[in-house]
């Protein structure tokens, strides 16, 4: 698969099968991942991974009440109430595997940085057969310090790019995109 296919047929994939992604693949995926350009040869990034259904579970309830509690703070939020309320709705829509992209917090654009690593880790689990789909919902509980003492995670790495990667059950559609806006060419 060359780039330009990968990058007009790559799909948030929501649905997935049963089927573990294997250690040796996400490895793949973080060696690809580092590829990615950083400021100033920065190379900021940290990753983590939950495969264990227990706690995947777990953190979805507890990001979906986290964010429940933000509603007052977070207008924007609102229109997701009824999901967050549901107690069938996963936020990680049972996928296997969570991938979360750190970022060491001192840096000035170590958050891009992570992004870029973040693209990078999508399309070659694309490449690969998989599926991802970046979870920002999952983000604000991710960065709770409590949540990060439980996970190992020190306190001075950020949450930036929390990825669901696992084996799609079903290849989304491809949707129409936007032509691009300029705002200014000279």
């Amino acid at each position: 698969m060359d780039l330009l296919e990968a990058l007009a047929n790559r799909r948030s994939v929501r649905s997935y099968t049963d089927t573990k992604v294997d250690k040796v693949i996400i490895e793949k995926l973080f060696v690809a991942a580092t590829q990615a350009p950083s400021a100033m040869n920065s190379q900021p990034w940290a990753y983590a991974v939950i495969q264990d259904a227990a706690i995947l579970k777990e953190y979805s309830d507890r990001s979906k009440q986290f964010l429940l509690n933000s509603l007052d703070r977070v207008p924007q939020l609102n229109k997701y109430k009824a999901a967050f309320e549901n107690p069938d709705f996963n936020i990680f829509y049972n996928a296997q595997s969570l991938v979360i992209i750190f970022a060491k917090s001192e840096g000035l654009h170590n958050a891009e940085d992570c992004c870029l690593a973040a693209q990078n880790l999508m399309l070659t689990a694309h490449s690969l057969g998989l599926g991802t789909c970046w979870i920002g919902f999952a983000r604000p509980f991710l960065n709770l310090s409590e949540v990060k003492e439980e996970l190992g995670i020190p306190a001075d790495y950020e949450a930036v790019a929390p990825i669901i990667v696992g084996y799609p059950q079903v290849n989304p559609p491809a949707v129409p995109k936007k032509s691009p806006e300029i705002l200014f060419w000279k």
